[in-house]
């Protein structure tokens, strides 16, 4: 019984300096990316971007005026563009096709500060991040509209199911508090992610999830050592993902080729259960918010894996 004691107590101390080692990692990138974004959005950037985007939404069927929609998108989250979205926006009429447009720009484009910083952590340089998140989400926004008006699609006005109560701007304080509740939410999420990966692998279902994902990771030229990571950006966000493909590479677990494309199809795709709630509320199209940005983050993500001179010159810059 001693014995037992003995080896659950360092089976969970083991567990905790795991989970504090990916933390401490994480809380190196997001406090200074996090101060950096308020800055810049006490600044106004938010609101000069936005009127920099304007021209950028008449080529996607949108009205101008939501260019700061976006901007509030790339540069916080998406609560914070959502909330922007029923200021502007209440008075417009969208039809289902616009929001699902303007959403598909929000799921692939936001957060680019923090999230970007992430990725760069990993091994992904800002300008890959900004290529694939910026222009990846304008590609798939432009297909969409372009898909949408040939074929006379969601043309209906678009149902808003949920609108949030809007209080008045947050204090610095108030602002403070609420990045430290998220920062302590963060590790205990990443302290739950760690030992339900031990326990699936001690159970043996870890195999059968690799085998199942089998087909998908080499479609996308990802090995299977990073389908634990994949699954966990893909289905909760690309910080969590992130953090622990961080730790994988540092272990020795991951390579640098599977770690870049891990990273690509999740700046792609991420977080689709929560994100995806979020904009299917404001009245967008689930075939387009979801399955259509799936579709486009396997392909760009499998043209990528087949392209060894941007895989090499991803390599270069992180050795540099």
């Amino acid at each position: 019984m001693q014995i037992t004691i003995h080896h659950l107590l360092a089976w969970i101390t083991h567990l905790l300096k795991d989970a504090l080692r990916v933390y401490l990692t994480l809380l190196k990138i997001l406090i200074p990316a996090l101060l950096i974004v308020k800055a810049l959005e006490l600044l106004g950037v938010i609101g000069w971007l936005g009127t920099v985007l304007a021209p950028l939404m008449s080529i996607l069927g949108l009205p101008e005026q939501l260019g700061v929609v976006w901007a509030a998108a790339l540069f916080t989250n998406l609560y914070t563009a959502i909330v922007v979205f029923l200021q502007v926006a209440g008075d417009m009429h969208l039809s289902t096709e616009q929001v699902t447009v303007l959403g598909a720009l929000m799921l692939i484009g936001h957060s680019i500060p923090v999230e970007g910083a992430v990725a760069k952590r990993a091994g992904v340089p800002w300008w890959a991040t900004l290529l694939l998140r910026v222009g990846g989400a304008l590609l798939l926004a432009w297909l969409l509209h372009c898909f949408y008006s040939y074929f006379g699609l969601l043309q209906a006005p678009a149902a808003l199911v949920w609108q949030p109560s809007l209080s008045p701007a947050p204090t610095l304080s108030n602002w403070a508090i609420a990045q430290l509740e998220t920062l302590a939410l963060i590790f205990v999420i990443i302290l739950a992610l760690i030992v339900l990966l031990k326990l699936l692998k001690k159970l043996g279902l870890e195999r059968w999830i690799h085998l199942g994902l089998l087909p998908l990771l080499k479609l996308l030229g990802i090995g299977r050592s990073a389908a634990n990571v994949t699954v966990i950006g893909f289905t909760l966000g690309l910080s969590y993902g992130a953090g622990l493909l961080i730790r994988d590479v540092q272990n020795g677990a991951l390579n640098k080729r599977d770690s870049t494309l891990a990273l690509c199809f999740l700046g792609l795709c991420h977080s689709v259960i929560e994100d995806t709630l979020l904009i299917l509320m404001l009245g967008a199209d689930i075939a387009g918010i979801l399955w259509a940005r799936l579709l486009f983050a396997v392909i760009v993500t499998a043209m990528i894996a087949r392209w060894p001179r941007f895989i090499a010159r991803l390599d270069e810059r992180k050795r540099q």
